[in-house]
């Protein structure tokens, strides 16, 4: 087992071994969807909630609709109490919170979703590295659950059946065929969207970093990517430290292994989602 220059802890997990992960649906009753995701030690909540109207930016007579998110670490989330952000986000908050946003908005097709304004929040309840990809890959999950939900309630649905804007008070949606609500759902998220860190402490390559892991790295890299194999971005940084394109290569090549680990894992929850 490696040893670190940070701590006299030793790793008990292979360099290539994932967290274990656990996903609670509906953990919270009032969102049109919840979920609470634990990656090893750092747990999310994340609730997908819809609002009543689209943001004022918005045309008054838009089709397509929007996705934001927002992120909190909780006061009990680390070892000493984090001061809430009462007065708005600050740097390094609003930093995640545009990077959660627009990773969500990588795998949806807005004109599909319709118009419907629709938010992730992200909190963490415990943070122990890794929370701004743990983040994203909850709040994916909490998104399409959301969507679904929207589709069975007859309130999201294909620009053919919306209501005509010279439509009359008396006009109802067509009732969608299960098989309908499916392609549907497909149109409106035709892919899901992960994220994972790697790292790496001396010559060696690290899947999903913990606090320990992070805070021993010479280079940490976090990796977000589509369903379908694509990149949606990739923020790489040396701790005082360089790296080389092989290295590079390497800790891109772990942290695909990392993606499709979580996609497989997104897919299973939501397939067996009653």
């Amino acid at each position: 087992m490696a040893k670190f220059k940070d701590t006299d802890l030793e790793l008990t997990r292979a360099m290539n071994e994932m967290r274990e992960v656990e996903i609670q649906l509906d953990f919270t009753p009032n969102a049109l969807a919840s979920v609470l995701y634990k990656q090893g030690d750092t747990v999310v909540l994340a609730c997908c909630t819809r609002a009543r109207n689209l943001p004022r930016w918005f045309p008054r007579d838009a089709t397509k609709g929007w996705v934001n998110a927002e992120y909190s670490l909780l006061p009990g989330s680390t070892d000493s109490r984090f001061q809430r952000e009462r007065r708005g986000a600050k740097g390094r908050t609003y930093e995640i919170e545009r990077l959660i946003a627009r990773s969500l908005r990588a795998g949806i097709n807005l004109e599909e979703l319709g118009p419907h304004s629709l938010t992730v929040d992200c909190d963490i309840l415990n943070a122990d590295g890794g929370t701004r990809c743990a983040s994203i890959t909850a709040a994916t999950i909490a998104l399409r659950l959301g969507v679904r939900r929207l589709i069975e309630q007859g309130l999201c649905l294909p620009a053919a059946d919306r209501k005509p804007a010279d439509a009359g008070r008396e006009w109802e949606p067509r009732e969608l065929s299960p098989d309908e609500k499916s392609a549907h759902e497909a149109a409106v998220l035709p892919v899901d969207v992960a994220a994972i860190s790697v790292g790496l402490i001396g010559e060696d390559v690290y899947l999903d970093l913990d606090y320990i892991l992070d805070s021993n790295a010479d280079v940490d890299m976090n990796v977000i990517g589509t369903s379908d194999g694509m990149l949606v971005e990739v923020q790489g940084t040396g701790e005082e430290a360089t790296y080389s394109r092989a290295q590079m290569d390497a800790l891109m090549d772990m942290a695909e292994k990392g993606l499709a680990r979580l996609h497989s894992i997104q897919s299973d929850v939501l397939n067996n989602q009653s």
